[in-house]
C-alpha cells in the first residue's frame, strides 16, 4: 500500500495533459515499469472506463489499485492520485489570484510536450501487443479514423469498441481463454450491492436537499453520474447542473485553474466547492470532490464483478481480443486529439519529442528526466 500510494502520488504530482496522458502514464509506470498487472488486464480495464460515465482516466487509476490490492487499494489510489490537483485547486480558490507566473507556463508547456512522448509510448507498447493480424490492425485503424472524423460524444465513442467487441464474438471464438475469477452468483450479488448504493445516493438525499452541504452533494453526485467523456466536456455539462450554487464566474475560473494542474479535470470541482457561499472553502472543496468522483467509482466496481465473471467463455473471449485492439485506435485517436493538437505549435517542437522518445524507449530514462529535458528545451527557446 504505501508503494502504491507513493506512485499514484508521483503521477498526481506530475501528469499534465488530460486523460489521454493519463492512460499513457499509466501504462508505462504499471504495466512496463512496476508489471503490476499484464497488459492484457490494463486494455480490460481500459475498455470498461470508456463504456461508463465519469473522470476515466481515474476510474482507470481505482481499477489499477484494485487489480493491485482490492478496494482499499482502489481508494488509495484515487486519494493519492487526486490529492495534489485538489490541494491545489481548493488552495486557487481560497487564494485566487489574477496573475500567472512565466514559470508556470513553461512547466505546462514542457508537460503537454512530455504528454505527446508518453502517449506515444504508450500506443506503440499497446499496439506491440494487441495488433497481431490483419483483422486487429484494420479494427484499430477505423477507430482511430472513426474518433478523428465524428462529432465528439460518448455515443461515438463507445460505438466502436461495441462494434469490435460483436466482431470479435460473431467471428473469433477462442478456445484457449482465462478461467473466471468469480462465479456469476457471486458477481452478481457484489454488483447489485454497489449499483443500488450507486441508485441510492442519486435519489434518495434529495429528501433533505434543504440543507446546503447535501445540496451540493447532490448537485456534483448527479454531474458525476451523466458527464461523460472526460475532463474537457465538463463545463458545459457541469454549468446546468451545479448552477444554482455556483456562480458563472467561479465556473470559468475553475475550468482554466484546473488546466494549469496535474491531475484529473474533475477536480475542478474542489475549486467550486470552495466558492459555495454558505460553506467553509476546504469543507465545500471535500463535498463537492467527493460527490462528483463517486458515482463513476461505483459504476466502476458495479460492472467489474459482473465482468470478471462472463470474460472467460469462449465467444467473448474472442470479442476482447478485438476490443483491446480497439482501444489502440482509441488511444492513436487521442494522442492526435487532444494530445499532439494542444502540445505542438511549431517545427522546432519535433525535437524535444524525438529525442524524448529515444530518451524513454531506447535509453530508458525516467519519465522524470525527461520532463527536465522538457522544461530546459521550453525556457531557453
Amino acid at each position: 500500500m504505501i508503494e502504491l500510494l507513493k506512485q499514484f502520488f508521483i503521477l498526481g504530482c506530475m501528469s499534465f495533459g488530460g486523460p489521454a496522458a493519463h492512460i499513457g502514464y499509466f501504462e508505462r509506470v504499471f504495466v512496463k515499469e512496476k508489471q503490476w498487472l499484464s497488459a492484457e488486464t490494463f486494455a480490460s480495464g481500459l475498455a470498461i472506463s470508456q463504456f461508463l460515465p465519469g473522470p476515466g482516466s481515474s476510474q482507470l487509476g481505482m481499477y489499477i489499485g484494485y487489480q493491485r490490492a482490492g478496494y482499499l487499494g482502489a481508494l488509495g489510489a484515487f486519494v493519492a492520485f487526486t490529492l495534489p490537483s485538489f490541494a491545489l485547486l481548493t488552495a486557487a480558490a481560497m487564494f485566487s489570484s489574477n496573475d500567472t507566473a512565466g514559470w508556470i507556463s513553461t512547466l505546462i508547456s514542457a508537460a503537454k510536450l512530455l504528454a505527446v512522448v508518453v502517449v506515444i509510448d504508450a500506443t506503440i507498447s499497446m499496439g506491440r501487443k494487441f495488433i497481431h493480424s490483419f483483422t486487429t490492425a484494420v479494427i484499430a485503424i477505423v477507430t482511430t479514423v472513426w474518433l478523428l472524423v465524428s462529432p465528439s460524444g460518448v455515443v461515438y465513442q463507445v460505438l466502436p469498441i461495441l462494434l469490435a467487441g460483436m466482431i470479435g464474438a460473431i467471428g473469433f471464438k477462442q478456445t484457449s481463454v482465462q478461467a473466471a475469477s468469480i462465479s456469476m452468483e457471486h458477481a452478481q450479488r457484489r454488483s447489485g450491492i454497489i449499483l443500488s448504493l450507486f441508485g441510492f445516493l442519486l435519489t434518495v438525499p434529495w429528501l433533505f436537499n434543504s440543507v446546503l452541504p447535501v445540496q451540493v452533494f447532490n448537485l456534483f453526485y448527479q454531474a458525476g453520474s451523466f458527464v461523460f467523456g472526460g475532463g474537457h466536456v465538463v463545463l458545459p455539462l457541469l454549468e446546468p447542473i451545479v448552477g444554482d450554487v455556483v456562480t458563472d464566474s467561479a465556473l470559468i475560473e475553475g475550468y482554466a485553474a484546473a488546466q494549469l494542474v496535474p491531475g484529473p479535470m474533475f477536480t475542478m470541482a474542489s475549486y467550486l466547492g470552495a466558492t459555495v457561499e454558505g460553506l467553509s472553502p476546504i469543507w465545500g472543496s471535500i463535498i463537492a470532490t467527493v460527490a462528483i468522483f463517486l458515482p463513476g467509482a461505483l459504476l466502476m466496481f458495479g460492472v467489474l464483478p459482473v465482468w470478471e465473471a462472463v470474460k472467460s467463455p469462449p465467444r467473448l473471449a474472442g470479442a476482447i481480443i478485438m476490443i483491446n485492439a480497439s482501444v489502440v485506435g482509441l488511444l492513436a485517436a487521442a494522442l492526435y486529439q487532444p494530445v499532439w493538437v494542444s502540445a505542438y505549435s511549431q517545427w522546432a517542437d519535433l525535437i524535444p519529442i524525438v529525442v524524448g522518445l529515444v530518451a524513454l524507449i531506447k535509453w530508458r530514462l525516467s519519465v522524470f528526466w525527461v520532463l527536465l529535458m522538457m522544461i530546459g528545451y521550453q525556457w531557453f527557446f
